[in-house]
């Protein structure tokens, strides 16, 4: 009788949600606020109304479409590459929320505002389109992106969170342009440098699939 494990036999596809996801999440929101608690500031704390907070709470919104897209091609994509960028952008955005989260609990500002999506921006209302900020997909395209499989989705997935990243980016280089809170302008460039990174690595993963942007 010819035994039942052979050397020939394939490796075991991974589980599609490694329980360590859920808990790195937490670890990232966890330490995101701490990191955002720890640094010192100045005695002037940002207003409500302010480019900062309406910063923060519109980039906790645009990262936390991220960080469900992300675990989407985590646990569908048929590429191993692009299920590693996508945990990866959960991962480094989630982080990021928690970093956004602590800065309004320092200033003594509601994770919510009254003001409209990208008031804080100049120009900032004309970016928004159907209520949605710079990149960010619509109820249909997330449902597409939940629905697809295999290669096309691989490729969906590139194509939404590469856009994603442009309207992030974009959201980052205006409150560098008008904050004067050195520790808004340091987290929001280092945004900017890591989603440039990112996109570069997709735009490769997309020559890889055969796709374009």
């Amino acid at each position: 009788m010819p035994d039942p494990v052979t050397a020939d036999d394939p490796t075991p596809a991974p589980p599609r949600f490694s329980y360590w996801i859920p808990v790195a999440l937490v670890v990232g929101l966890v330490l995101g606020v701490a990191i955002g608690l720890l640094v010192p500031r100045g005695d002037s704390l940002p207003a409500d109304d302010s480019a900062e907070a309406g910063f923060a709470r519109d980039m906790t919104t645009h990262h936390t479409q991220a960080v469900e897209m992300g675990l989407i091609a985590y646990a569908q994509a048929s590429d191993p590459e692009v299920r590693t960028m996508g945990v990866d952008i959960a991962l480094n955005q989630q982080g990021q929320i928690g970093m956004m989260q602590a800065w309004l609990r320092e200033w003594n500002l509601q994770p919510t505002g009254s003001q409209p999506a990208m008031a804080w921006m100049p120009d900032g209302a004309e970016s928004v389109v159907n209520g949605l900020m710079p990149g960010m997909a619509t109820p249909d395209e997330m449902k597409r992106l939940r629905e697809s499989t295999g290669i096309e989705g691989d490729r969906l997935f590139l194509q939404m969170m590469i856009k994603h990243h442009l309207g992030g980016v974009h959201m980052a280089q205006e409150v560098v342009a008008v904050s004067k809170d050195k520790e808004v302008v340091e987290a929001a460039q280092l945004t900017i440098n890591s989603q440039q990174r990112e996109m570069t690595d997709m735009k490769s993963l997309q020559e890889k699939l055969g796709a374009t942007s």
